[in-house]
């Protein structure tokens, strides 16, 4: 399966774990996800509608926690991407940040379908504890996970080279030195959304190991 980000389109929201859509392509088949996640304000809903080169596609807002519910989008027909509630809001009313916690505790423990996270960290910040914990928990759950440093455009050079090295030092102490798969982007680059799309098919369809000849 190679996906290309070509074709996209809404197929509905949830939140209560009881009206998680089951996902079938136009022709009846199963559907895998991929799960798009990061903190609110984070760049989530631009990155998605750049990737699907649809610009209204996910809901983009300047008030953080705009995002509420569980939103389901086919891909080219192969693959659903799933764009998760931002975390980490203080504004958000305590009740409403319990059921989305909630909420998705349940969608990234049970759902069966789910075959990779898309980690989302600003490069202009120092990952906080949700981050890691959502770190954590994919190296838990053995979930494949690409981490994803959002706003490279409002870094310099030197700036994007040494924030890299601290960010990469918090999650090397949270996880250990395992191999992470980490890119940079940037909405305004459209090297980087195809940079992007590789790694998720890679990482989906990884190459199978090579076999070495009898001599």
């Amino acid at each position: 399966m190679s996906l290309k980000f070509e074709k996209a389109f809404f197929i509905s929201s949830a939140l209560a774990t009881d009206s998680f859509p089951k996902i079938v392509s136009t022709h009846g088949t199963p559907l895998q996800e991929i799960a798009f996640l990061g903190r609110s304000n984070v760049g989530k809903s631009s990155l998605i509608n750049h990737l699907l080169k649809k610009p209204r596609l996910a809901k983009v807002s300047a008030t953080p926690g705009k995002t509420q519910t569980l939103n389901f989008f086919n891909v080219d027909d192969k693959i659903c991407l799933v764009d998760l509630p931002g975390y980490g809001f203080a504004k958000v009313p305590l009740a409403l940040k319990k059921q989305w916690a909630h909420s998705l505790d349940l969608y990234l423990k049970t759902r069966q379908s789910l075959k990779l996270l898309v980690l989302l960290l600003d490069f202009r910040r120092i990952p906080s504890q949700e981050d890691l914990d959502c770190l954590l928990w994919a190296d838990y759950y053995k979930k494949p996970l690409i981490i994803v440093l959002t706003k490279s455009d409002k870094l310099t050079s030197r700036e994007r080279k040494l924030q890299k090295e601290k960010i990469l030092d918090a999650l090397y102490v949270a996880l250990g030195h395992k191999n992470l798969i980490i890119t940079s982007y940037s909405t305004k680059n459209f090297h980087m959304r195809q940079v992007l799309i590789n790694l998720i098919n890679h990482t989906l369809n990884p190459s199978p190991p090579e076999v070495p000849h009898a001599p």
